[in-house]
Order: structure tokens, then sequence, then C-alpha cells
């Protein structure tokens, strides 16, 4: 075996991680290995790696991430046999203004990023940690940092800019848009899959814990909902989306909150899981409908907004040519596809209920005037991709 490509997505709870062979040309989409320890912060810690059961993870209490990161490293050594890898890829959600491509990752590079952690309290500052541990640890290893923002800097700037003085804009205050490297491999597997359909006017719908629109032209990204954080736009597991300023103002002035109860409550207290009060993920809100109304509400404001948005995107496009769902709820939850595209209608959308209920590449009818698909995404790949690139370009 080669020496091995190592692709880390850090967050808050958990860390994913795969091994690419970038001895093979081209590079495999599926990696040779890989896994996540889910659970960080818990009693319940597990570690799931290369299709095996789920092992119960004991992390220190003290310091539970960088257990953690030790003891991925450790089960990535034994998958190796101690080879190091050819590189690292780090999955870094926020690259401010400043960076618009994936880079090796020095100090300067790592002190800059460190400014954008209050943009992005979820993932930035896990992904810096495992990049300082590594760094220590791995010295002659290539760090290398992917951006979810770069594949916005396509965004025209009035889609960029926000109602604020121009001061404001010049120090970073603007929408940069997240879930880039998610919104990269689509942009490629739908114009491998469908052909110049996908070069139209297509609206990608990332729905997972996290989620999010992009409309892209010509394969490239026109507008966004994600803004300037990560808590912005689409309802989400735990996280509000768009939400009136004046609620804060209201919650500062009246309820007391600080800017640490109000970041929990928008970030870890919102979403399907606030409204229900029952569950982040849809799969139980979608059990417990029937009889319970507020598992029924969250629904319907999760479906609400992904509408109101798609409708907004494809005027600013438009149109639509094609509408395209990934991440964990987009690819796997037909009953949300059906609700969501049922009404979407007034757009000559038409879904073929079969070929949905199957996650089917595509399910709309032959006759719908917008082509609507399904399609997994692959940011791991893309990541092992940017990395190879770097370390041993063409």
């Amino acid at each position: 075996m080669s020496e091995p490509i190592l692709v880390l997505n850090c967050g808050s709870s958990s860390i994913k991680f795969a091994l690419f062979d970038p001895g093979l040309d081209p590079l495999p989409r599926v990696p040779m290995w890989s896994g996540r320890l889910e659970g960080i912060g818990s009693s319940s810690a597990r570690l799931v790696a290369g299709g095996a059961p789920p092992v119960a993870v004991a992390l220190d209490a003290q310091q539970p991430y960088a257990s953690a990161l030790q003891r991925v490293r450790s089960c990535v050594e034994q998958r190796t046999r101690g080879l190091p890898p050819a590189a690292v890829a780090h999955r870094v959600v926020h690259g401010g203004s400043k960076y618009d491509a994936p880079l090796r990752i020095d100090a300067a590079v790592l002190a800059d990023l460190r400014e954008y952690v209050a943009l992005a309290p979820l993932h930035q500052p896990y992904a810096l940690q495992a990049i300082e541990v590594l760094q220590a640890e791995l010295p002659g290893v290539p760090q290398v940092a992917c951006f979810d923002t770069a594949f916005h800097r396509t965004l025209p700037q009035v889609e960029q800019m926000l109602p604020l003085p121009h001061a404001l804009w010049e120090r970073g205050i603007r929408r940069y848009g997240f879930h880039g490297l998610s919104y990269e491999y689509m942009a490629i597997a739908l114009a491998e899959r469908h052909g110049d359909a996908a070069r139209g006017r297509t609206i990608v719908a990332h729905l997972g814990s996290g989620a999010s629109l992009c409309a892209m032209h010509g394969l490239r990204s026109v507008a966004t909902t994600m803004g300037f954080s990560a808590v912005d736009g689409l309802m989400m597991g735990t996280r509000c989306g768009s939400l009136d300023p004046g609620v804060l103002l209201h919650l500062m002035e009246v309820e007391g909150y600080d800017a640490r109860r109000l970041s929990q409550l928008l970030y870890h207290e919102s979403g399907l899981l606030g409204v229900s009060g029952l569950s982040s993920s849809p799969q139980p809100l979608l059990a417990a409908e029937a009889t319970d109304a507020r598992a029924r509400a969250a629904l319907e404001l999760y479906v609400r907004r992904v509408v109101r948005e798609i409708g907004g995107l494809a005027a600013a496009l438009g149109g639509l040519d094609m509408l395209a769902f990934t991440a964990g709820i987009g690819e796997h939850s037909a009953p949300l596809r059906e609700r969501i595209c049922g009404a979407l209608g007034w757009l000559g959308l038409q879904v073929d209920d079969a070929a949905n209920r199957a996650d089917a590449a595509t399910i709309s009818k032959p006759g719908s005037r917008v082509r609507v698909v399904v399609e997994p995404t692959n940011e791991e790949w893309v990541m092992a991709s940017h990395a190879l690139n770097l370390v041993h370009p063409a």
C-alpha cells in the first residue's frame, strides 16, 4: 500500500475519517477505509470503522476531544500498519474573504483561521485543534485545509452584500455561504450523470443535520441560503436558520440573554429539536406526527422554509431546470422530498412516487418541466483530491 491520504472532518461531537489510496489513477471515489468517532463529550462515545459493529469508547473526561483525536489516530495507524499519511486533508468550514482555494497549512494560515472560530463554532475550533495536534505529532506530513466557503467565491457581489454600513463590509461582514465541498462535488457529479441539463438553472438542496440550498448556473454558485455564518438560512436539526434580528434584541434586552446563551440557543436548541421537543432528526418526527402536534408542526415548518427558499432562488435564477437533493435527509427521506416537491408544483415540477420511494437517481416524471434528482454527496473525495493535487501536482 502506498502512503494514504487521510481525510478528517471534525465537528463538535464527532470526528469522521477516511483513507484514500493516491497510488491509483484516477483517485477512487470510494475510500479504501473510513469511519467515525461519535458522541464526543458524552458518556456514550463510540467508534464505527470499516463496517464493523460500533465499539464503545472511554474518553478522558477532562480533555474529551484530544482523547478522541488520539483514539482516531491509533485506529488509523493500526489500519495502515504504522505507515504515515502522504497528507492530511482537513475540512475547514470558514476561510473568510482571504482563502478561496485549498492550501497547505503553516503557522500564518493557522493564525488567520483562528479569527473565524466565532463564525463557525460547531466546526472551526475542532478542525484547528486537529491540525495543531497533527502538526506536532507528524511534523513532516503536509496538512491541507479545504474550505467550505471557497466554492461560493463566484457569488456576485450583490449576493455577498448585507444591508449594513459599508465600513462593516470592509471588515469582512458579508455573506460567505457554506457546504461548499458538498456543492463542489455535486457540480462534478451532476454534470457527469445529467450532462448539459445540469449546466442550466440548478438548485442543490443539501439537507442534513446542517442544511442549505445553492443556486448554480453553469455549475457555479450564484446564490445560496447560508450567509455570514452557518446558522443562517434554512431550519436545521438544531440550528434555527434565518431569524428576525429583533428577536435577538428582545432576548438580550428583556430576557437577559448574553452572547454565550444566544449561541447555545441558536446552534444547539433550535430547529427541528427546538420546535418538536423530541428530535433533531426527521425520522422520529415522521413516526410521531400523527399523534404529536409539535412533531407535526416542526416538519411543516421545515418543509415550508425549504419551499420558500427554493422559490426565492428560482426567482434569482430566472427559472428552474433541475432540483437536486443530497446529504443525509436529501438522499434518504422520501417523505420530505415528496412534501417539498408537492409544494413546488407551480414550477411545473412532477415527481414519480415509485422512483422517489426507491431513492432513484431521477425521481421526476418524464413530462416534468423541472428534472428532480437525488445524488449522494462525497465531500471526502473532494478533499482527498485537493490534497493529492497539492502534494503531487499533475
